[in-house]
């Protein structure tokens, strides 16, 4: 019960956070979406402006956010953008992904304000991967 009330808790916090970082309409996903903006309004509150884990809510979860701008280096130098898709969408479950520390972007992203739909939904993540990629050292 105590990790509900704590899930509940951070998805509140990370809804207010979306909410303040001025959440995108439906039509401008479908007109393209900016990575950075998708980054900025569901990732950095955890991960950190720059990536690199240190968000403002990094030392209130269970499991540390990663340091984003290694994904690459971390796979032998390559980035492999299917399993970060995965990984975000909640295909690829790994160790605080889909939990009460991360919510599963899929299916927050077809909840969301902007409605359902599996087009918008693929825009994000796929914008949201490509801006991880922009941000990838070795």
């Amino acid at each position: 019960m105590r990790h509900m009330t704590r899930a509940i808790g951070l998805m509140s916090i990370l809804a207010v956070a979306g909410a303040a970082a001025g959440q995108e309409t439906k039509e401008t996903f479908s007109a393209g979406t900016s990575g950075a903006a998708v980054y900025k309004t569901y990732c950095a509150v955890c991960h950190g402006v720059e990536a690199k884990g240190d968000g403002p809510l990094a030392a209130n979860l269970r499991h540390a956010p990663p340091n984003l701008t290694l994904l690459a280096k971390r796979n032998a130098g390559k980035f492999d953008d299917a399993s970060v898709h995965r990984m975000i969408d909640g295909r690829d479950p790994i160790k605080g992904h889909g939990g009460p520390d991360m919510p599963i972007w899929g299916d927050a992203f077809k909840r969301s304000s902007e409605g359902y739909s599996e087009k918008a939904v693929r825009a994000r993540i796929d914008a949201l991967v490509e801006h991880l990629r922009s941000l990838q050292r070795q």
